[in-house]
């Protein structure tokens, strides 16, 4: 199929082996990656056998987890999902979703999806039913498996589901067992295609055959046998093949054996065989020499060819082509794979000219996306739809679509003309035949895609990210280049798909500058090269790489230049009027976005230094003790939030404190500065531990700021080893023994800072005995969508049993690895590590 390559080790899978960059996949070890490809195919198979889906496919995450690849599909046109091959971990769609919570998404129809997921009905806005599992084996998340039904009133069956949640989980189980040997699951990019079986057996059945013509041994596999009738034991010769012929048949056969023994070569042998009770069957034969036969007689060679039983096949071309009714056929991505003689007459155009090509392409008054739409309509609902369409000068068809999963049936009727007018467009008679067609509904998709995408666009980077994500698939681009304005003159942004050190040359160029990325900024206009002379017409002497064709769009802003945007296209390329307003109205899109995010980068900057300006710069040295701290800011959204640890110094001990203000904003940074000169206040004057937090609490009261806090507070005698506790809302401390056993110390605890102005907090003594490590933190460090908090802390209480380190700094490191290494942290992460400095607590080792 037109979606991947020659399937691989019989897995009924073609696997990309170029990704859509045309760079090579790259999964290390390639007996994993192959492995993992079985699987893969394996579980979409029996999805859709099993659930009575149309249609499955599974997504892999990304080497840095920050998106899923679309990795394996069956019953699907990959074309139909390309803009949805690369979706954000963090995106508001169902299968990112499924994959951050950890629980099954189900959507039975448009009415649904447009309630809950509005983006993804933006992006494909046909009735069907879907239902993501996420694929995962015990804390670790793969990917996600989607399957489609035809959207239907009684929705998707609970038994259907249920086998989906089994298919998955089995699935992740086998994925988990590649995985310790490297990362085999994380995809990079390419797509593979599992060919579901056809409901009709095959229409042409093949044997091989080895035919010696100078002595007439005549070898066949089993399949050749069959269709040639011979029996068991009969003689591997010319002979016993002629005597299988019908009568009339057999003067041919044997002339085209002299014809052979000539030429080399025999085409298209057109014979009959009879079986044993008479009937006919009609065969082809047809066989090249491996050598072209040598002079003089006995010189012919051996014969290799193939005998064809085209019954089903052939009988069914021509029942179809005796119908009076036009019919024709697509593949699933909507390529014309047959049309009959009476579909010839009505389109007025030849096989020649439609086979192999789009209706919307090969058929220019088609080029409307509204017609490519009912095609994709009836392949993602998997319901039969019509249309009419005026052929010119004024001949109306009825246009009717029957699909399954592999592809689409179509009949074409002569139609009355309708009441409504056709799709707007200029009289057929003042349309130049070279007109290009206008933008596709594939393309419109994405920029619906895109505009919904840059609402969660934040930063600058994921802006420009967001857009070359969707507008190059959009369009058939291959390179884009964004450039902001700053002090006066272009910075690149991003760019994707030119060569090495082509831009570096244009870094930096002032507004004054003769070029199309500047000139599209001072005029406020988009410039448009339909070709390489078109440019270097306009711009002699500009620099020029392998592309042919270029858009060079504004971004303005509030009346103000934010940057240009870049396309460049491999082969000459009209834009039509359609693409052109597309792409204007686009550049104001990202104009925006941009703008948004440039703001917003200079408010994330202020707010990230207070909040380090707000969090210790280094601990103190205690005599006999020992601690270690590390913070890490979130990864979605502000990034900026209101976790904080301190270590005090007191006349009474060394307090040990750490805290969780809500939200993730500037104003949860200010009141985490204000809490922690509040503690600390509070810590070396008050002294008594519950004391600290209850004025602390009174104080968030009076300030009423809207938020809430948790805090837990551990003072240590001067001695270090007698210690008391107190929480306000905050998860228990971690306390892991010399021998290395961690327990969770369940201490009693009040409610959160700022609930209750008279709240009390109890207080618990402890001990931490030489060797031991105390651990505070904070839930960023152990929270999951999807998993109890009562679990990550266990997660955790493990982590921190059997962590090797050889000290504390390096403990600190480990425990916060995943956590650092995750590029879509959702909440802040605070660890707080202390021990005695006594015997072992020099080489932290692991227990049990």
């Amino acid at each position: 199929m037109r979606q991947g390559v020659p399937a691989a080790g019989g897995t009924g899978a073609t696997r990309g082996g170029v990704g859509p960059g045309g760079a090579r996949r790259g999964w290390g070890d390639p007996d994993d990656a192959a492995a993992r490809d079985v699987l893969l195919a394996a579980a979409v198979r029996k999805a859709v056998e099993n659930s009575e889906a149309y249609g499955c496919v599974v997504y892999l995450r990304s080497r840095d987890r920050r998106s899923l690849l679309l990795s394996t599909v069956a019953g699907v046109p990959v074309s139909l999902l390309s803009g949805f091959r690369s979706l954000p971990v963090g995106a508001r769609l169902p299968v990112p979703a499924a994959y951050r919570t950890g629980r099954t998404v189900y959507l039975s129809g448009a009415e649904e999806t447009m309630r809950r997921f509005p983006q993804l009905l933006m992006g494909l806005p046909y009735a069907f039913a879907t239902v993501c599992v996420p694929v995962t084996a015990g804390a670790e998340r793969y990917g996600v498996l989607c399957a489609f039904w035809p959207g239907s009133a009684q929705g998707v069956a609970p038994s259907a589901r249920r086998h989906l949640r089994t298919i998955a989980n089995r699935l992740g189980a086998s994925l988990a067992t590649l995985a310790p040997r490297a990362d085999p699951v994380a995809s990079d990019g390419g797509t593979a295609v599992v060919e579901l079986p056809a409901a009709a057996g095959p229409a042409i059945t093949v044997g091989l055959f080895d035919w010696n013509l100078a002595t007439d041994a005549f070898v066949a596999d089993e399949s050749a046998r069959a269709l040639l009738g011979l029996p068991a034991g009969a003689p591997d010769t010319a002979d016993a093949v002629a005597e299988r012929l019908h009568a009339e048949d057999l003067p041919e056969f044997l002339a085209a054996a002299d014809e052979a023994r000539t030429h080399g070569r025999l085409l298209g042998l057109h014979l009959r065989v009879l079986d044993e009770d008479g009937r006919q069957r009609p065969v082809e034969l047809w066989g090249q020499l491996p050598h072209p036969p040598g002079p003089g007689p006995g010189a012919a060679g051996r014969l290799l060819g193939v005998v064809l039983d085209t019954r089903t096949g052939a009988a069914a071309a021509g029942a179809v082509e005796r119908l009076p009714h036009a019919v024709f056929s697509l593949d699933p991505d909507g390529w014309i794979s047959y049309v009959n003689h009476r579909t010839e007459l009505l389109l007025e155009s030849s096989r020649e000219d439609l086979l192999g090509r789009h209706p919307w392409e090969a058929l220019p008054w088609l080029s409307d996306p509204t017609y490519e739409d009912r095609y994709r309509a009836a392949m993602l609902s998997q319901q039969p739809t019509s249309f009419l369409a005026c052929c010119p000068p004024e001949r109306w068809l009825a246009f009717s679509l029957y699909p399954d999963a592999h592809g689409v049936t179509g009949t074409v009727a002569p139609a009355a003309a309708p009441n409504r007018p056709p799709p707007d467009r200029a009289p057929p008679d003042a349309r130049s035949t070279a007109e290009p067609a206008p933008a596709s509904v594939g393309a419109m998709y994405h920029l619906l895609q895109l505009a919904g995408l840059l609402t969660q666009a934040v930063t600058v980077r994921e802006v420009c990210e967001t857009v070359a994500d969707q507008i190059l698939p959009g369009f058939g681009g291959q390179q884009l280049a964004i450039y902001v304005v700053r002090d006066g003159r272009l910075h690149l942004a991003l760019e994707t798909g030119y060569p090495d050190g082509f831009l570096d040359d244009f870094e930096g160029t002032p507004m004054r500058a003769r070029l199309p990325g500047v000139e599209t900024l001072s005029t406020g206009a988009p410039i448009f090269f339909e070709s390489v002379n078109d440019l270097s017409s306009a711009y002699p002497g500009i620099p020029l790489d392998e592309m042919s064709a270029w858009a060079f769009l504004p971004l303005i802003a509030s009346g103000h230049p934010v940057g240009s945007c870049i396309l460049g296209f491999e082969q000459p390329r009209p834009f039509t009027t359609e693409e052109r307003g597309v792409l204007t109205a686009l550049s104001g899109l990202i104009a925006q976005a941009l703008e948004r995010a440039r703001l917003f980068d200079t408010e994330f900057a202020v707010a990230r230094g207070l909040q380090h300006a707000l969090l210790p710069h280094r601990l103190p040295d205690v005599p006999g003790l020992v601690t270690a701290a590390r913070y890490l800011p979130g990864t979605i959204g502000m990034e900026i939030g209101g976790d904080w640890y301190d270590v005090i110094v007191t006349e009474q001990g060394l307090c040990l404190v750490i805290g969780d203000v809500e939200g993730h904003s500037v104003a949860a940074a200010a009141l985490m500065g204000q809490l922690r000169s509040a503690v600390r206040a509070f810590a070396t004057s008050v002294g008594r531990p519950e004391e600290v937090l209850a004025r602390t609490n009174r104080l968030l009261a009076d300030l009423d700021p809207g938020l809430l806090a948790s805090c837990c507070l551990i003072r240590l005698d001067p001695d270090g080893e007698r210690a008391l506790a107190v929480r306000a809302g905050h998860l228990p401390p971690l306390l892991r023994h010399a021998d290395g056993r961690t327990e969770v110390l369940d201490l009693p605890g009040g409610p959160l800072l700022g609930i209750d102005p008279g709240a009390e907090y109890p207080v618990s003594a402890l001990r931490l005995p030489p060797g031991a490590v105390l651990a505070l933190y904070t839930d960023g460090l152990v929270e999951e969508p999807g998993v109890g908090i009562d679990l990550g802390v266990d997660r955790l209480r493990v982590a921190l049993a059997h962590a090797e380190a050889g000290s504390l700094e390096e403990l600190a490191d480990r425990l916060v690895g995943d956590a650092r290494r995750s590029t879509h942290r959702a909440d802040d992460v605070a660890l707080l590590l202390t021990a005695r400095t006594a015997r072992t607590t020099k080489e932290c080792r692991p227990g049990n």
